[in-house]
């Protein structure tokens, strides 16, 4: 077994996407790890020895999220083409669209019992879906930018959400109200997550820090600035103790959350690190990143029974001086060949389902790399603009504030009236069904009779 403190080994390394890797994702049975890219493929890695990956061929624009359902048996991935997809992670590829945002899609999640997803997008709401119906259920608004992430509770009742209005919004599920909001943030806030008890969202931000709350307090417990470069995405371990985050500085960082400090620093991408995940068992977790490249890891570092670690840690999961990070193991940056002999190529399966991908030009492509910069320099200059508008308000008539703010009331008006329409017209739907299916049973029942009543006719004759 291995040492508490064993450093993490580059186990594979997945050759298969043509351009920047922005997610990944674990299957339940550690079997299948599925990645989306700016080439607009969502990848199948079967993480067997010798096994095919599979390449599906159904979005039109970037991929920017991926997520297994519980069960293994369906992907779901969203996509700056406003859709996301429904998959079927087997040689057929079979996918169904889910279309209702009005922007590019950023993140997509299922819920715990597989029955939801919930999505973020640019078009400045969240929305919940039905799976099993295929279907819209309702919008979250109240976030004023792009949102940029959106995570259901482990127990499905709570959404957490972030974007470029550099808050952390929470909401109940039942009352679809925003119930808490987090807003300690210096630029966008760009990834958001529960821990596996539900009892703490960890944020990362645009300013470089991670921040973990606890929401039964509403207090900041834990706050680290370990990057040097904005944050991008982050992986709780299932066991709650430990955090892996990418960043745009190129490197990976893994966190002890319990002792509140740093552990490793992964030199293993070449350019910014967009995605991280830990498998369900945590005992793997990968990579990707604008390189290209798809890294698989062997945990190590964590091989003690949890109930020990927490009984000897259990007054220090919420520690009051500031984490200790400079205690650094190892001390030397953790870099790992990529060229090395457990690097292995897959073979990748193509099957297109809406025509024939169509390569990115060069520019474009170092566009698309960059876009997240671009985005963090147009919110930093806006925050500039909006700050000095701010001094100098005492110079506008105080009639062209009040109209300002009447305007922003009425958008707000705005906004939660379409969303009452959505639902509304989603119940019209549902009511429009069920009178459709009654009319076919009375047409039936009718046939029936009428059937019936010749047979009974005919011997009198």
């Amino acid at each position: 077994m291995a040492s508490v403190m064993e450093d993490p080994t580059l186990e594979r390394h997945f050759k298969g996407h043509k351009d920047v890797v922005s997610c990944a994702d674990f299957s339940p049975n550690n079997k299948q790890l599925a990645t989306g890219s700016c080439d607009k493929n969502l990848m199948i890695w079967n993480l067997t020895p010798k096994a095919r990956a599979f390449r599906f061929v159904g979005h039109t624009d970037i991929i920017t999220g991926v997520h297994f359902s519980p069960s293994g048996s369906l992907v779901a991935s969203s996509s700056r083409d406003q859709t996301v997809r429904l998959w079927t992670p087997s040689i057929k590829g079979e996918s169904t669209v889910f279309k209702a945002h009005t922007a590019s899609v950023r993140s997509v999640q299922f819920s715990s019992d597989g029955q939801r997803l919930v999505t973020a997008s640019d078009d400045k709401s969240v929305k919940v879906w039905g799976v099993e119906r295929k279907k819209f259920l309702y919008s979250l608004n109240r976030h004023t930018n792009w949102v940029r992430c959106a995570r259901f509770s482990p127990d499905g009742r709570l959404v957490a959400s972030c974007g470029d209005d550099r808050t952390v919004r929470l909401w109940d599920t039942s009352s679809r109200q925003c119930i808490n909001i987090f807003t300690d943030y210096e630029g966008s806030a760009t990834f958001v997550d529960f821990n596996s008890s539900g009892t703490c969202i960890a944020s990362s931000g645009a300013d470089n820090t991670l921040k973990i709350w606890d929401i039964r307090t509403n207090k900041l417990i834990q706050h680290y600035r370990v990057h040097s470069a904005g944050v991008n995405c982050f992986s709780f371990h299932p066991s709650g103790n430990y955090l892996i985050s990418g960043s745009s500085d190129s490197t990976m960082k893994i966190l002890d959350l319990l002792e509140g400090r740093l552990i490793y620093t992964l030199h293993g991408h070449k350019g910014p690190v967009l995605a991280v995940a830990f498998s369900r068992d945590g005992g793997l977790f990968a990579s990707g990143g604008a390189d290209s490249q798809v890294l698989m890891w062997k945990t190590n570092f964590d091989s003690l029974n949890y109930r020990d670690l927490l009984s000897r840690h259990s007054k220090r999961v919420t520690p009051d001086p500031p984490p200790h990070l400079t205690d650094i193991y190892p001390r030397s940056p953790h870099r790992h060949n990529a060229q090395n002999g457990t690097v292995e190529d897959v073979r990748s399966h193509d099957r297109a389902t809406s025509g024939r991908e169509q390569p990115i030009s060069g520019p474009f492509r170092t566009r698309m790399r960059h876009r997240e910069e671009e985005d963090e320099d147009q919110e930093e200059r806006f925050a500039g603009s909006m700050t000095a508008s701010r001094e100098e308000r005492s110079g506008i008539p105080s009639s062209i504030t009040s109209t300002l703010e009447n305007i922003v009331q009425q958008l707000d008006i705005l906004t939660q009236t379409v969303a009452v329409l959505e639902e509304r017209l989603t119940l019209t739907e549902d009511k429009l069904r069920t009178c459709l299916d009654n009319q076919v049973l009375l047409l039936q029942q009718r046939q029936q009779v009428d059937g019936s009543d010749e047979e009974a006719e005919g011997p009198s004759v």
